[in-house]
């Protein structure tokens, strides 16, 4: 399904604004996921829980937004983007301040249900902007630079998040995520453009039912699944593993393995975003791929280690995954008519967050505490994800068979310089 769009034009000094605006919401959506990984050890220890609750404790996240996500499909594209950005984050703002004051368990899995909801449509309405702004010409390299996020968040919000906690307690990190979050919902209303998305005389059912009947599209949300799965199998189990298998200290071991990881992964993502617009996407997915089985098969046989062999790892580990996504969202974002993007990224989102909580839930299954306090099973974990891995190229190979033209890095074109800036 070959098409040509228009994306609105921005002179190059907006769009580098949108794009670090955008990778900022980003940042804050991808923290709140991430820091509930290293602070398992702890939370499992104040609330009395075992790794199975623990495991539930995350997938709550994903399957709030996995639910949002489709039911926004349904009206995201009546919406302009920055509109429905703002007051999504907005949302996603308190029910993280909502998480910090939980005094319990069970407030605590309702505060993530809400922070979930609200974050998995922001971050769709994230990946829908860049495809709105960007030509394919250049796609893969924006998707890097909103995609830094992650490694940004590893490498000043998770260790920092780590040690307040190891000194206030589990509520301050999420107090630091809400004090972020509300400082850049001010910014991005200042900085995001006010494109004009919003679909006329939109249909709801009509929309969705164009979304998910489409071929290609079903093609794309099952390589978007599997994407998060072969991850997301293996990461909830990661801190707590390097805590108790390696021997980890947890206020300064545990942190400083994220900040090497973080930094590399800084490094990677750039270049292997600019190789996404330069190289065959599915050939550069298949590389990413081929390492991160290698990396998996030693990272969930790690005995006890040195805190260098162990950020050495965090590092091959958090590259190797990152590196799969700008080649494989890029696929996914270009497979996608512009009128339909809103929508079919919310329902892409949603699905992406169903198998991260399943992903979640499945790893549960296989991880158990021996009475020496250590975790057990995570080497059968392993080939779980190493599945998911096969099955990622395998569909990115059948979407490439489909529609040839969301690998292949696309011709040059002049950067677009345009007056969006004279709308904002």
């Amino acid at each position: 399904m070959p098409h040509r769009e228009q994306p609105h034009a921005l002179t190059a000094r907006r769009e580098r604004a949108t794009l670090l605006a955008l990778g900022a919401v980003q940042f804050t959506h991808i923290l709140d996921f991430m820091i509930m990984m290293p602070l398992g050890a702890q939370l499992m220890e104040v609330f009395q829980i075992t790794p199975g609750q623990f495991t539930r404790l995350v997938a709550a996240y994903g399957l709030a937004a996995a639910i949002s996500g489709f039911v926004g499909g349904f009206f995201l594209d009546r919406f302009d983007r920055k509109r429905a950005l703002v007051c999504l984050y907005a949302g996603f703002g308190l029910a993280t301040l909502a998480c910090a004051l939980a005094p319990n368990h069970h407030a605590l899995l309702l505060a993530r249900l809400a922070a979930g909801a609200f974050g998995g449509l922001a971050g769709s309405m994230v990946s829908a902007m860049v495809g709105d702004i960007i030509p394919p010409t250049r796609r893969g390299r924006a998707m890097s630079i909103v995609m830094a996020s992650f490694p940004v968040a590893s490498v000043l919000g998770v260790p920092f998040g780590l040690v307040l906690s190891g000194k206030y307690g589990w509520h301050a990190p999420f107090f630091m995520i809400f004090a972020s979050s509300a400082v850049i919902l001010t910014l991005a209303w200042l900085i995001l453009p006010p494109i004009q998305t919003a679909v006329h005389d939109h249909e709801p059912l009509r929309q969705m039912r164009e979304i998910i009947s489409n071929g290609i599209h079903l093609r794309a949300f099952s390589l978007g699944m599997v994407l998060v799965m072969a991850g997301g199998t293996i990461i909830p189990f990661i801190a707590p593993s390097f805590v108790a298998n390696v021997g980890l200290d947890e206020k300064v071991g545990l942190p400083l393995t994220y900040v090497v990881g973080g930094l590399a992964t800084v490094l990677s993502t750039p270049a292997i975003g600019w190789l996404s617009d330069h190289m065959d996407r599915l050939k550069l997915l298949a590389i990413m791929s081929t390492g991160a089985v290698v990396v998996v098969l030693l990272i969930t046989r790690l005995g006890h280690a040195s805190v260098v062999v162990a950020s050495v790892m965090m590092a091959l580990f958090m590259v190797t995954m990152s590196g799969r996504f700008a080649p494989a969202m890029t696929m996914i974002t270009d497979a996608v008519e512009a009128r339909y993007r809103g929508g079919f990224m919310s329902v892409n989102a949603a699905l992406q967050q169903a198998a991260s909580a399943g992903a979640s839930v499945l790893a549960g299954l296989f991880v158990t505490r021996t009475p020496g306090g250590e975790l057990a099973g995570l080497p059968q974990l392993g080939y779980a994800s190493i599945g998911f891995f096969v099955l990622t190229l395998l569909l990115a190979a059948e979407l490439r068979a489909a529609a040839p033209h969301v690998a292949a890095p696309a011709p040059r074109a002049p950067t677009p310089v345009g007056r969006a800036d004279a709308a904002g």
